[in-house]
């Protein structure tokens, strides 16, 4: 799978959900450190920190599934977050127009732009 690039234009489509959960899931796993072996047709994690390896030898579908989100929320530096206000102006989802799928979405807006954040110049 071809992933966008990561940056600010990629974390509105997120949020505004113009790419598939599937491609959010992939982006998600790539910065987390999985690599997918098409040969071998199997995930490799061995650039995956220890605790995330320990609990998800394979990716996890962060927006199908609470537990690995709120892992990714408790890894994100306090510092970063409120980042997804703080650098784009997002206000939040309106009232009625949300739901788990779309809290589990910023979430992991919110992830990948922190990792932008500290991993950038």
């Amino acid at each position: 799978m071809n992933l966008p690039p990561l940056n600010a234009n990629t974390i509105w489509a997120i949020l505004n959900e113009e790419l598939s959960d599937e491609t959010v899931n992939h982006l998600v796993a790539y910065y987390l450190g999985y690599r997918y072996d098409s040969e071998k047709q199997t995930w490799d994690n061995q650039h995956v920190a220890e605790d995330w390896r320990k609990d998800y030898p394979d990716p996890p579908d962060f927006i199908e599934n609470r537990p690995p989100t709120v892992k990714l929320t408790r890894s994100i530096p306090p510092e970063n977050k409120q980042l997804l206000k703080e650098k784009l102006g997002f206000k939040g989802y309106k009232i009625g127009e949300f739901g788990p799928r779309q809290t589990r979405r910023a979430t992991a807006a919110n992830w990948l732009l922190s990792f932008l954040q500290t991993h950038s110049g």
